[in-house]
């Protein structure tokens, strides 16, 4: 068997199409396409099929790139095990990660790292659940969030949780539900919304609320960054969900407890189980871990 083909189909098992894999290795869709039709010569059976007006992995496809994955987390093991033997773990780890995880993360793993000789690149990007293949193809470790037990899409993926942030309801200073101790899906019914893209995990909490309240929100705006969402509350465009360890405390702004629908985001490190066996990698997780622990035990006292 050619490894490259078989890391030809993990790659496209985790990004989806033949154009993002081509993007991803800096070749042409074409090129990508030929050396899909190399491959399926070599084991003599389809590896694709049509589906609309892309492809999907056959059985055998999806077959040979799972085992993709258990060959690169066999060398991957092989490797850590030869670096322990020359000594301790070094190198770079790149992380991508949304900014209001990064935000309380980050600090105290750095200070964890210092003089460890593993340096951490980290990107700023908030993606949605179905992205985090790719974004685990591209970084060691990614740092997202998800209301659900397993992340979606995480299938293929190992994830860690480093710490659970309740989300709780933001409204103006001013607004009617200002003075209560809880909100209820209710008591959101016809309010005005200021809500994330379709996709990202805080807008299945806006789903609950609405089946909840039997009446859908009037959703206003969708934006992605915390600290829009911030202003656009206190100037009294909408209501909103807002994590509560990461919202910055205002006087324009109150947060209050949702009452009635589960609201607790997971913060998650997912990754490849090849990259997660990489010794740098093994040192910067559980440096997250500590970090979130920490965080969340100091934002609870």
């Amino acid at each position: 068997m050619d490894l490259r083909h078989l890391t030809l189909l993990r790659e496209l098992a985790d990004r989806g199409t033949l154009t993002a894999v081509a993007t991803a290795t800096f070749r042409s869709p074409s090129a990508v396409s030929q050396q899909l039709h190399n491959a399926e010569r070599a084991f003599g059976t389809a590896l694709v099929e049509s589906d609309g007006r892309g492809l999907r992995l056959t059985a055998a496809g999806r077959l040979l790139a799972e085992g993709a994955g258990e060959v690169a987390t066999a060398l991957s093991r092989l490797q850590r095990e030869l670096d322990e033997l020359q000594g301790g773990p070094t190198g770079t780890v790149t992380i991508a990660g949304l900014p209001s995880a990064l935000e309380f993360l980050v600090p105290g793993l750095l200070a964890r790292l210092a003089g460890s000789g593993v340096e951490v690149r980290l990107t700023d990007e908030d993606v949605a659940e179905s992205d985090f293949p790719g974004r685990a193809a591209d970084h060691d470790l990614v740092i997202g969030h998800t209301l659900a037990e397993v992340p979606a899409g995480a299938d293929r993926l190992v994830a860690h949780t480093l710490a659970h942030e309740p989300l709780d309801v933001a409204v103006p200073a001013s607004h009617r539900l200002a003075g209560r101790e809880a909100i209820t899906a209710a008591d959101l019914a016809g309010e005005r919304w200021i809500g994330v893209p379709i996709g990202f995990p805080f807008d299945t909490v806006r789903i609950a609320v609405e089946n909840r309240a039997g009446v859908a929100l009037e959703v206003v705006q969708r934006i992605r960054d915390n600290r829009v969402v911030e202003s656009l509350v206190a100037a009294g465009q909408g209501c909103a969900l807002l994590p509560r360890f990461t919202t910055r405390s205002r006087a324009d702004i109150v947060m209050r407890p949702l009452a009635d629908v589960r609201s607790v985001r997971s913060v998650v490190a997912l990754g490849r189980p090849d990259r997660l066996e990489r010794a740098a990698v093994r040192v910067v997780l559980a440096a997250l871990v500590e970090s979130g622990r920490e965080s969340a035990d100091h934002r609870v006292t």
